[in-house]
């Protein structure tokens, strides 16, 4: 007796109305209401996640790459069906895009899960959005391809080029300096992100663009397109036939997302010179297929993997001259001795097989070869000690190599609004030698772990000339930001960690070289602080209670403890 296939398509996961035929047979008859024939009901079912939102700029380009996936799939006897969920842009959300990306990934998982398809074409491209996408996935054994919106171009503009976000954050400082006019700093507002995208620099979106690639969750070079090329529809046509062909040839999340792509994720964003955020969303992504990344791991692969991508905020680049240079092929071709070689990517291709032969161009300006690294150790490095006793992250290729070792007393904010009321006070006793240290804006806390790490340099002291000096916090930053900063600290503030207990006035000790980073104060003194400490109280209800009650620290991924296997 013949063992009956598995349903396809519209005969999937079918409602629950104690009749598996009739329900089926509603589900049709609603599906003919749309204008189907039957015989496209009866093929298979690819669903196309839709993050469009007037709200979000990096995703202005979804609907036309929604045609081109259903193109794709449509050439490959497929049915394109796509559907609608959260969608989450950087500037657009309070208090943070962060805040909501768990909310993004259950909702993800719950419609991949939820609804009749055979595989998925996973389109997002903001911070959050993709590391919501790849934790959705992860969580499934839905086949999945990722594919991103891609980034802006850099638009010249009197003698330079500008690009959302770093050289916003540059211009933002001259201004705050005195420096930059009113009137100047209101015309270069509409020149930072004059094309569809996501920020043109290696910032959050573009570096998680990359990890997906090295993951394997997308096709070889499909990371780096620039949103407004016509490559990138053609990428989404071809996003949405290698769906299709997941049906013969299955390959799964788990498939993909295994502790050596994982390992060689980490080598991608340290040779990147990536953001700081890709670390938390990777963790998160790992930690959905049970796999743990060790800081101490971290350390020891930055030792040994040059930075050797040349693009801002570290460098001087722009995504499109990195996609010109040769992409992520080519620099996995420089990185090849370094990884892990039988990972696979969603055509079924061994990282080995791919990287067989040299690519046929690279722009050395862009992509450095190993003999001539931008840097020979990783763009980041995690530092532990009685400030951080399960880590803390500094982006050592965007920092200033003189304050790497550092003592020094330590100005302290107690949240948001007394950095905000305070930092451009002309009397705040702060010095160009203090440490800048921001407390209680973690993942626990009603600020939701905002990208306020890149604290602001007091007024008094950025009018003097000073450009730079050690900032500590349990927050995070910008992937396209700059200067020696000090994040994710953990245990954070609001989870008791000794952050909580650091007061204007104490002196910290930090040694990249050492990987330390120490509260020097003895122990009387902060036992005497914990005792009248005590954790923020909850919010009532919503999604903000849940965020409390549930958030992990950052050395986790910063997901829901619900959500990883076993709900742990």
């Amino acid at each position: 007796m013949e063992t009956p296939k598995p349903p396809i398509g519209l005969a999937r996961n079918s409602a629950n109305y104690g009749d598996r035929e009739f329900a089926l047979y509603l589900r049709r008859s609603f599906a003919k209401s749309m204008g189907y024939s039957q015989a496209m009901l009866d093929r298979p079912v690819i669903g196309i996640v839709d993050t469009g939102s007037d709200y979000n700029n990096c995703h202005r380009t979804v609907p036309e790459l929604i045609e081109a996936v259903k193109r794709g799939v449509l050439a490959a006897g497929g049915l394109p069906f796509a559907f609608p969920t959260v969608s989450l842009c950087e500037p657009s959300l309070f208090p943070t895009s962060m805040h909501y990306r768990n909310l993004a990934a259950i909702d993800t998982e719950a419609m991949l899960t939820a609804q009749p398809m055979d595989a998925a074409v996973l389109i997002g491209g903001c911070d959050k959005t993709v590391p919501a996408q790849l934790m959705a996935a992860a969580s499934t054994t839905m086949p999945c391809v990722q594919l991103v919106t891609g980034p802006m171009l850099a638009t010249p503009f009197q003698g330079e080029r500008l690009a959302a976000c770093t050289d916003c954050r540059r211009y933002w400082a001259a201004y705050r300096a005195g420096k930059v006019s009113g009137e100047r700093i209101a015309e270069i507002e509409g020149r930072l992100a004059s094309t569809a995208g996501t920020c043109g620099v290696m910032g959050t979106a573009s570096t998680m663009a990359c990890i997906a690639e090295t993951l394997g969750m997308m096709p070889p070079g499909h990371g780096s397109i620039p949103a407004v090329h016509s490559e990138r529809l053609r990428a989404a046509e071809e996003a949405g036939r290698l769906a299709m062909g997941m049906l013969t040839r299955p390959i799964r999340p788990a498939d993909l997302i295994t502790e050596a792509s994982v390992e060689n994720a980490l080598r991608v964003l340290l040779a990147l010179g990536g953001s700081t955020n890709a670390l938390i969303h990777l963790t998160a992504i790992a930690g959905r297929r049970g796999i743990a990344i060790d800081l101490r791991r971290l350390n020891e692969l930055s030792d040994t993997t040059p930075v050797l991508v040349d693009l801002k905020p570290t460098g001087e680049g722009y995504m499109e001259d990195f996609h010109a240079a040769g992409g992520m092929p080519a620099l996995l071709w420089e990185l090849r001795d370094l990884l892990h070689l039988d990972t696979i990517d969603v055509t079924g291709t061994r990282l080995g097989d791919r990287l067989e032969t040299p690519p046929a161009f690279v722009d050395r300006r862009y992509i450095r070869e190993r003999e001539k690294p931008v840097s020979p150790v990783g763009g980041l490095v995690a530092l532990f000690g009685s400030l951080a006793p399960r880590g803390a992250i500094v982006k050592r290729s965007a920092a200033t190599p003189a304050l790497f070792e550092k003592e020094a007393r330590v100005m302290v904010f107690d949240g948001l609004e007394d950095l905000a009321s305070r930092i451009d006070d002309p009397a705040l006793d702060v010095t160009a030698d203090d440490m800048l240290l921001l407390k209680n804006a973690g993942p626990l806390t009603p600020a939701g772990m905002p990208e306020a790490g890149y604290l602001p340099i007091p007024t008094k002291l950025a009018r003097a000339g000073v450009k730079d000096m050690v900032r500590i916090s349990d927050c995070r930053m910008s992937g396209t930001a700059f200067g020696t900063i000090v994040l994710h600290v953990t245990p954070e503030a609001a989870a008791g960690g000794p952050l909580a207990l650091a007061e204007t006035g104490d002196r910290i000790r930090m040694s990249v070289a050492e990987r330390r980073l120490d509260l020097l104060v003895d122990e009387a003194t902060l036992a005497a602080r914990r005792a009248g400490w005590a954790p923020p109280a909850k919010p009532a209800r919503g999604w903000d209670r849940i965020i409390a009650d549930q958030v992990l620290q950052a050395d986790q991924g910063c997901d829901l403890a619900v959500l990883r296997p076993n709900g742990e």
